[in-house]
Order: C-alpha cells, then structure tokens, then sequence
C-alpha cells in the first residue's frame, strides 16, 4: 500500500478530493487528531478528512483511492468500543455522519429506507407516532448511527426477544473497494435468492465495502410493558434465576443485570431512583398485551420467589426513569470514584447463557485476584456481560493489572464456548482473539473474501484479525 505521506502526494491527493465534494475535505492537523479514534484506547492519524453528501461521491472517493492505494477508514458518530473507525494505517477517515437522511417510511411493507448516518434515535421518533419501531436498542442510541449499527451489528438491551440489527436489514446500497455500487438484497421481507450479501456485510466492520443507504424492517411497538425487578444475595444466584426463567419458556423483551456496585452509581445519578438496597439485581421487562405481559409478569415472579430476595413490579411512567438510568452506568461509572476513570477493554464477553454463573464467578475472581475494582451489568438475557473496569490512568501499575484482567476474562469466556465480543466488534482491540474463536481455518475464509472484494486492501486495513 502506497503511503500518503509526503508533501508533494498529500497535495495531490488533497486536491484530487477536493475536485469531488469541494470544500468537504481538510487535512488540517486539528480536524484529523478530532478522528484518530473511537471512544477505545486504538488511536491512529488520518491524513484526509473527507465528509460525502451522497453514494456518487463515495464511489468517486473509493475510486480514487483505489487506484492510488489509499487506506480509507468509515466513520459515523465514532462511538465504537473496539477501535473499529480508527485510522491505524492513516489515508481518509470517510465521515459517513452528513448522509442522514430518512429516504422513505414505508409501514405499508413494514420498512423504512435510510441513509447511514441516521442516529437510531432519530429514526425511532419518526416512527413513533405511526405506532412502529426498530427493534435494536444500544446503549448510544441517542447518538449512534445505523451505518455504525450495520457494520457491527449492534444490538442491545431488547435483543433477547427482538434480536440483533441484522435480523432487521433487508437490503444494502454498498460501494466497494474499487467504487462499484452494488445492492446486496431487496424489499421483499424474505428471499431465497442465491447468496446472502446482505448478511456478509452487516458485521463487516467496514472491511468489504462502505454503506450508503439501508432498507430496514420495522415491527409494531407492543401495547403494554411491564418490569419485575428482583433482587438476588449474589450476582451467580441472579444467573441461575435468569436460566429457571428461560428454561420455562419464558421470553422477556428485556433482561438486565445491575450488580451492587452498579446499583451504587445508579442512585448516585438519581437518588430518588426506587431500587433495592442490597443484592444484586435482574430487571425482567415483558411485553405484548395487557393480558400477556400480566401473565408472563407472574410467571416470572413466581419462579424468581423462591431465589430472591425481594421482588416488585413496576409499568408505565414508574419504568421510565429506571430504564433512564440504565442507559448512563457506563458513562456515569467514574461518578462513583473521581479519581478513577473507566477504561473499555474487556467489557463485552458473552456466552450460551446456561454458562452466566460460571461467567460471573469467574469474572470476580479475575477481578479480585487482580484488584482491579469492577461492575457488571448488561444484557444477561442473551450471555452478553459488560464488565466495567477502571483505574486512575496516571498509575502505571493499575494499566498493567487492567490488561491482564481484560485478557483473563477474553480467555475465560472464550473457555466457556463464548465470544469476545458480543455486540461491540472486534475492530483492533479483541483481533487477537479471531483465530482462538472462530478457528484458523474460518479466518481463512474470512480472509478470502477479503481478499476477493478488497483486492489492495484499502478499506479499514489492520482490523479483525484480517
């Protein structure tokens, strides 16, 4: 791969972009420091900076960067966790965020037609007042975009019931390496029709080609919702409450654990929160009709009784400021000690949720063992523990212990038949990892297809373990 660095190319290539989006481009150091990462620890430079309005402009873009062996790198609002839209190997940060629009809402087929920087939220309070919704519900909705939620398949706190994003893409508009424009389905809600594009690309982390438009599916919002919330004496006895409770059949459109100290920032963010004072806690959410959601509400407390130690139900409006809440612990954990900052490396294990207790008593003692302090939540209802470590960063000795910890508790999960990663990506941070899960041989394959539809390389090099 050509290097852009060097007066004279940098020049060149700087005004070769410029001849497509004009006054879109910078190579000012300031604007490309602003991309040179995620919110991860993986930090790379840009050399361009280019902002397209349109899939012309991408094509032309790719084009251009292809013939002149160019790394180009997709970004959207830069919230990744694995360092997936950091330019490791320099080139054009393609800041995908201006394409924005929400092209069609089309509830006669139940989809809608966007372009990639749509943020999730915005597409939800379009579809509101038509009485749908897209399922996928991270953390970030606020500010993530769809292109960002495709290329990692993002998925969330209802993804239990729901699924992940990729259960909800019908069709992509994808350039590829070289600047041809292709589209991987259709708008039929199901097909059977040779290869399925659509499902290699959702998940690529930007590795085969670049989104520019997406046909998603929507489904109705349900008419009731309903919480149990209990309460258990430890983080494993929750566990083993999650599996009685799916074992019987039961499927909540939501189930969260929040341990003790995840409770403690909680109340910090909003002391008037109604929540237990002890234990560790499992937020069941059930929806459907009313009957539904009272009766599968029941079910869950009587098989949850015998293990809890306290148990209650909330519904509408006393839902709200708990589920509020929950969307901030991740941010929030340094409100529980100044000193220390949360550092998001080993946060997003999974594994077949028979395996939760196991996860979790492993876990504490990584953590313990090391003394690097902890909290646990996340969406246990389909394996995936987010584990939020943190130290105060000027301490040379705590960076060592976290690494290790983060390291231990990879390899654990990975011991327990689960991933590294179960909805933030690999992107650089968890690459290592590729050829320990999916096997040498699968990687292979990976490779080859990589190789097939990015010949030179050029898009988001470094990544994945590819």
């Amino acid at each position: 791969m050509v290097s852009t660095k060097g007066g004279e190319k940098v020049r060149t290539m700087l005004e070769s972009l410029r001849e497509i989006v004009g006054e879109r481009v910078t190579s000012s150091p300031a604007e490309r420091c602003c991309y040179s990462a995620d919110a991860s620890q993986v930090q790379g430079r840009p050399d361009f900076v280019v902002r397209p309005a349109n899939t012309g402009e991408v094509s032309r873009i790719l084009s251009l960067c292809h013939e002149r062996d160019v790394p180009v790198v997709a970004r959207g609002a830069g919230s990744g966790l694995a360092g997936g839209a950091s330019p490791v190997a320099g080139g054009v940060a393609l800041d995908m965020s201006g394409m924005d629009h929400i092209i069609q809402i089309d509830l006669e087929n139940l989809q809608v037609i966007v372009e990639p920087g749509v943020v999730a939220e915005k597409l939800n309070r379009a579809l509101e007042p038509h009485g749908f919704f897209f399922p996928p519900d991270p953390g970030s909705s606020g500010f993530c975009t769809i292109g960002g939620m495709i290329s990692y398949n993002s998925s969330g706190m209802r993804s239990v019931k729901y699924g992940t994003t990729r259960n909800y893409v019908l069709d992509l508009e994808i350039v590829l390496a070289d600047g041809r424009v292709i589209h991987t389905g259709s708008r039929n809600l199901k097909s059977a029709a040779g290869y399925d594009l659509t499902r290699l690309f959702v998940g690529a982390e930007g590795t085969l080609g670049i989104i520019t438009r997406a046909g998603l599916k929507v489904v109705p919002l349900p008419k009731e919702r309903r919480l149990v919330i209990a309460s258990f004496e430890s983080a494993e006895v929750a566990g083993q409450a999650v599996i009685a409770v799916f074992s019987q059949g039961i499927i909540p459109s939501a189930c969260e654990i929040l341990d003790r100290t995840t409770l403690k920032v909680l109340r910090i963010i909003d002391p008037d929160l109604v929540l237990p004072d002890d234990g560790d806690l499992i937020l069941f959410e059930v929806d459907g009709s009313r009957a539904t959601t009272a009766e599968a509400a029941k079910q869950i407390d009587d098989i949850c009784r015998p293990m809890a130690v306290t148990i209650r139900h909330a519904h509408g409006q006393e839902m709200e400021p708990i589920w509020a809440a929950r969307r901030l612990v991740g941010a929030a954990i340094s409100r529980l000690d100044p000193g220390k900052t949360r550092i998001y490396m080993g946060e997003d294990v999974g594994v077949p949720i028979k395996q939760i207790p196991a996860l979790i008593k492993r876990v504490q003692q990584i953590t313990a063992g090391l003394g690097v302090p902890a909290m646990k939540y996340g969406h246990i209802g389909d394996g995936n523990l987010h584990v939020a470590l943190f130290i105060d960063v000027n301490d040379p000795d705590q960076w060592d212990r976290l690494r290790t910890a983060a390291d231990r508790i990879h390899r654990a999960a990975l011991s327990l038949g689960g991933t590294v990663s179960s909805e933030h990506g690999i992107g650089l941070a968890r690459a290592e990892y590729m050829a320990e899960q999916v096997g040498e041989e699968s990687l292979n394959v990976m490779r080859a297809i990589k190789k097939a539809l990015d010949p030179r390389g050029i898009l988001n090099p470094g990544k994945m373990g590819l």
